[in-house]
């Protein structure tokens, strides 16, 4: 998953390290997914604290080959010792399969600290605005919840997007907030493929249907409410785009997607080198130095050779678990879509998409 939003992106870390932690239990939501309950251990409650919108890494082995998957945190109804994370089948084969079909209570599995920049503008009474898609609800949930219980001026205004009633995940959580909430709280659920008794609740969202629906939850193009966006990733860049031309401030959206429309149809191509590369790699307050090979075409495939514990998950520049700082020499960053434009310009990077550009460079993923 990836976060933006205009100005700077402020990723916290690093997410370094596995834990393993066992399951205390899995609750069916629908008939695609799963919310998984994980028991926290005290001694793991400062590096497991995190904000809401943030998300973990889960590490397993299937088959042989291992598989990382990141899955925002949600709200736990059963106590502060808990960590909750929404899991949903989108097809045959990976994690979400396993956990959805063979992942029982007493399993363990090992999951990384919490990281990413998606979260709540600071500002006490503001009204946020947040559009969800499926299981883009999950950190978006965790936000509103904090926003409501933190903040007792602001409103909070929300789209949910579903294809069917059935398909609504953790429904009886945001019933529970709404009626906790009354007053502040505003959920409208829109159904792409069932017809519901208001027209402009039925079908997908667009360039008309938008306007409408802010101005149904009291957004106005110059009114100071902030913009949420969590869904694939068609759907976000279209509505940041909608948004945009709709009159909102571009530097009050922010927005996290979980998926690409199609893979990177330019990813960096390993290229014969005529000279040697070394990579300094700090992490966990541990240095090692890695050669880049002819066959690496990005500085993580060599890390991972030296230092298997690197952090990262999905290698395609979408979730920021392997950002990291450059301390000397230079890289070029290939299309990511995690870091903004003031961490770039901080010197920041990401391991997945990163090629180095000097005999020696040095990346920390501990800042």
């Amino acid at each position: 998953m990836t976060t933006t939003e205009q100005g700077v992106v402020a990723l916290t870390g690093p997410a370094t390290g596995w834990h393993r932690l066992r399951v205390a239990r899995v609750q069916p939501l629908t008939d695609e997914a799963v919310a998984l309950t994980l028991d926290l251990p005290d001694r793991l409650a400062g590096a497991f604290s995190h904000r809401p919108g943030q998300h973990v890494t889960v590490r397993h082995l299937l088959n042989g080959t291992e598989i990382r998957r990141s899955y925002s945190i949600c709200p736990s109804p059963y106590g502060q010792r808990e960590l909750r994370l929404v899991v949903k089948r989108l097809g045959p084969g990976g994690f979400a399969e396993y956990a959805t079909t063979v992942l029982s209570a007493g399993d363990v599995l090992d999951i990384a600290p919490p990281t990413g920049g998606f979260g709540l503008v600071a500002r006490p009474g503001a009204h946020h605005v947040m559009v969800a898609a499926g299981s883009g609800i999950t950190p978006l949930l965790s936000m509103a919840t904090a926003a409501l219980q933190d903040d007792p001026r602001c409103r909070v205004s929300l789209v949910y997007i579903n294809r069917t009633a059935r398909s609504v995940l953790l429904a009886d959580e945001l019933v529970d907030l709404k009626d906790a909430h009354v007053d502040r709280f505003l959920p409208l659920y829109l159904l792409t493929r069932e017809t519901r008794e208001a027209e402009m609740l039925s079908g997908h969202i667009d360039t008309t249907r938008l306007p409408r629906l802010l101005r149904a939850v009291g957004a106005e193009p110059d009114g100071h409410a902030y913009f949420y966006l969590c869904g694939p990733w068609a759907m976000v860049t279209s509505l940041r785009e909608a948004l945009t031309q709709w009159g909102a401030d571009p530097a009050w959206i922010r927005s996290e997607h979980f998926s690409l429309a199609s893979r990177d149809p330019s990813p960096p191509v390993a290229e014969p080198r005529a000279r040697t590369m070394r990579i300094t790699a700090s992490l966990g307050g541990r240095t090692t130095v890695a050669v880049m090979e002819d066959q690496d075409r990005v500085a993580l495939d060599a890390l991972l050779r030296d230092r298997p514990d690197i952090p990262y998950s999905c290698r395609e520049g979408l979730c920021g678990s392997c950002r990291a700082r450059v301390t000397h020499g230079a890289v070029t960053t290939g299309r990511q879509y995690v870091l903004g434009p003031g961490e770039l310009a901080a010197g920041y990077t990401l391991a997945c998409r990163a090629r180095p550009q000097s005999d020696e460079t040095g990346l920390d993923f501990d800042l």
